[in-house]
């Protein structure tokens, strides 16, 4: 009974790409940044291999790595967590999806206003967390939607919980995304519930996300159809918008989401289990946040002293990222065009250094590979390279 866990650290970036600038992003390097920091400490990913990889130059390199490692590129035009997934998944996205750095147009506004019945306020690329601060009292008095975006191909909707309840702004997420198709069809519809009083308004983890559809079949997909099981543990679900996945469920947050991890490592399946752990991303890269970033790391390498045991014989543990976000770079708090790590454990996987390999998509045709699905999906296969 084979089993995959590929866990997504959301936004561990390991060093800039040689096109990193012309995404904005000058000598990002989220790892290097907070291994400058006192909360930084990982033994179990350096006994794995992380300071191995190509193009680490901060922490102490092993003798003796216990997985295979290697450096992956972005093949995908796009530094966004859609793009980074699908090209997990084997899907290389050859055309950005749009941005919007001076707001939605008026013709997309104006539809969602009449479908909706309710005003907008704000349009323009913000901070979650700003973006309240300034907005939300208007927001409470009037009713009107607080829409905003960022560097990512997103549109974002705030509501205050007691003026729009929480399954009212989960359909308003719905109409957007039926009109968010096409030339404006953006990665994801996000709603950002948010609560508390003027002066002290605090987003909620009812968070939720509205993608856009695959634009073709992933690994997931042609796992589901061969029969094993795909698991979903986090945001995964809403990032392929439910395709492939045969089982889900939600997480409040990082801690959440490895203790769920858990409970399925400990249950027999077969397949894969996808998991994102998302506040490397969310309340650490976007928020400048380096101490918090490193002590997010470290919680992480932790939990890995009870998980590495869990694994069974033909189990193989994946750990990867989906892009970067610069804690220190604070020229934006948006993602950062940067190589992933990829690290492969398993009690059958032979330990070495893989170099350097261009595309995310790697990871989907090996897993695949291992489990003995047939995929008509891009990447190749380093499956033979590295077990025993």
């Amino acid at each position: 009974m084979k089993r995959v866990f590929l866990i997504v650290l959301d936004s561990f970036g390991i060093g800039a790409m040689s096109d990193s600038e012309s995404y904005g992003d000058v000598g990002v390097n989220t790892l290097l940044s907070i291994s400058k920091s006192e909360k930084f400490n990982v033994k179990n990913l350096k006994d794995l291999g992380l300071f191995n990889i190509d193009g680490v130059t901060c922490g102490e390199k092993t003798n003796t790595p216990t997985a295979a490692v290697c450096r992956l590129a972005e093949l995908s035009r796009g530094k966004d967590t859609t793009i980074g997934h699908w090209e997990i998944a084997g899907i290389v996205s050859d055309k950005p999806l749009p941005t919007y750095p001076n707001g939605f147009p008026a013709e997309v506004l104006d539809e969602f206003s009449r479908r909706t019945g309710r005003a907008v306020i704000c349009n323009k690329p913000y901070s979650g967390t700003e973006v309240i601060k300034d907005y939300g009292e208007e927001h409470v008095k009037s009713g009107a939607l607080i829409v905003y975006t960022s560097a990512d191909s997103v549109f974002q909707i705030a509501a205050h919980e007691d003026v729009v309840p929480l399954e009212e702004l989960y359909n308003y997420c719905r109409i957007a995304r039926e009109i968010l198709t096409g030339e404006h069809g953006v990665g994801r519809v996000i709603a950002r519930p948010f609560v508390g009083e003027a002066g002290n308004f605090k987003r909620t983890s009812n968070r939720h996300d509205f993608s856009l559809a695959p634009p073709a079949k992933t690994m997931l997909d042609y796992i589901k159809e061969s029969g094993l099981d795909t698991i979903s543990v986090g945001k995964i679900y809403d990032i392929f918008a439910g395709a492939g996945i045969s089982e889900y469920v939600y997480t409040t947050g990082n801690t959440d989401g490895m203790a769920k991890t858990v409970e399925y490592a400990k249950r027999d399946f077969e397949g894969i289990c996808f998991t994102n752990l998302v506040d490397f991303d969310m309340l650490y890269g976007h928020r400048n946040d380096v101490d918090g970033y490193a002590a997010a790391i470290s919680e992480f390498d932790k939990w890995l002293d009870e998980f590495l045991l869990l694994l069974r014989e033909d189990d193989i543990l994946i750990i990867t990222a989906d892009h970067g976000c610069d804690p220190a770079y604070t020229v934006s708090t948006d993602h950062s065009r940067e190589h992933v790590p990829l690290i492969i454990y398993g009690k059958n996987v032979r330990p070495q250094n893989l170099g350097t390999r261009e595309g995310f998509c790697d990871i989907a045709k090996t897993v695949c590979d291992y489990l003995s699905v047939d995929a008509d999906i891009k990447g190749e296969s380093f499956i033979k390279e590295i077990l025993n």
